[in-house]
Formats: C-alpha cells, structure tokens, sequence
C-alpha cells in the first residue's frame, strides 16, 4: 500500500511564536519579581522579630539577591537554555530526579507565594475598605484572574505585570519620601534604628526575619 507525504511549506515553522520584543517587559518583570509583594504583607512581622533593626535583615536580603542575581548570570551565559534552576541542577549532578526536585520546589514555592499574597490582598488590604467583604472567595477569585491572564499569553501576562510593578514601586517610592521628609524635619527617633525586639535575641530575630522577608523562595 503505497503512502504519501506532505512537505511542509516553505518557511513553515513548529517554533513557538516570539510576542516579546522589547527588553522593557522584561525589566519590569525582573524588578517586579525582586521586590516582590511580601514587601507590604511581611514588614510587620518582620518589625516584631527584630524591632527598630528592621533595615539589617533588608541589606541581608539584598545581598544574597545579588549573589543570586550573579550567579545566575554566570549560569546563563554558560548554558543559555531555558529551565533556570531545574536546568543548572540538570547539568551540575545529571540525576533525572535532582532536576525534577529542584523544579518541583520551584512550582510549589511559587504557588504557596500566590497564595499568601493572595491571602494578604484579601484580608489585610481590601477589608481594610471593604470590612465585610469574605476573605476566601477573593482570594480564589484575585488567583482565577491572575490564571485567566497568563492563559492568554506571556506578553499580555508581561503586560499586566509593568502595571503591578509600577503601582508597588510608587508605593515604596512615597513611603521612601515620606520617611525623608520626618526625619529632616525632625519627627524621627533615629535611635531606633539600633534597638532590637524586647526578649528577641539579635541573631536569632534577624535571621527570623530574613526568612519571611520575601514573597519569593526564601533562602530558609
């Protein structure tokens, strides 16, 4: 029984379509995703681990962000694949299960960060406007549009992202602003900066706090 085939057409091609074209999506997403929102949902936690000292386990967390951010570079130039983590455990130990680990605590820490802050924006921030309004089905509801938009695609998803980001940084950007202006007219207590929680000690309190510092995997 003779079979046929069909050639393919010319320029015809099964890769999938590039829809980012400039590298400011991919700024805003890199900002975005280093600040993080856990910047709003766990600076009181934070405060209560370790009081006045509060910028100590921040400078910690930024420089074990830019140690990440080094070695990713290093990785990617090295192996300019997509998989991130997943990928460099792949080549470091090439163990099936090692890369398969590393990916899945990759999803998981990403979900449960979903989660949280789903959690957090429906709670803490929009009770706070609306005070009846019910914890859960926000939650699910905020997770489902985040879900519908990333089904739509990765640049509107991108997109979606430069407006989230812009909002957070103008957030930091005013608090920033505020706190210079008490302190240069005198409001502040600059020997707070120094003091530690009552019963906490220093080390065990910083570390506490560098842990729940961000809505990211932590390096807890």
């Amino acid at each position: 029984m003779a079979t046929t085939t069909t050639a393919e057409p010319a320029g015809h091609s099964t890769k999938l379509k590039r829809g980012i074209t400039t590298l400011l999506l991919f700024f805003f997403f890199i900002v975005g995703d280093t600040l993080g929102a856990g910047i709003y949902t766990l600076v009181g936690t934070m405060a209560a681990d370790v009081g006045g000292v509060l910028w100590v386990p921040l400078v910690l967390a930024l420089v074990l962000a830019l140690l990440t951010a080094g070695t990713y570079a290093e990785l990617i130039t090295k192996y300019p694949h997509a998989g991130g983590a997943a990928r460099y455990a792949e080549r470091a130990f090439d163990k099936p299960y090692v890369t398969f680990l590393i990916g899945f605590l990759m999803l998981a820490a990403g979900i449960t960060t979903a989660a949280a802050l789903a959690n957090a924006f429906a709670g803490d921030y929009l009770q706070a406007l609306v005070p009846d309004i019910p914890t859960i089905p926000v939650a699910i509801g905020f997770i489902a549009l985040l879900v519908l938009v990333n089904l739509r695609g990765v640049r509107e998803s991108l997109i979606a992202n430069v407006g989230a980001t812009v909002v957070e940084m103008t957030g930091l950007i005013i608090i920033v602003v505020v706190a210079a202006i008490v302190f240069g007219s005198g409001g502040g207590e600059p020997a707070r900066l120094t003091s530690f929680a009552e019963g906490v000690p220093p080390l065990s309190g910083a570390f506490a706090a560098l842990c729940s510092r961000s809505a990211r995997p932590s390096p807890c």
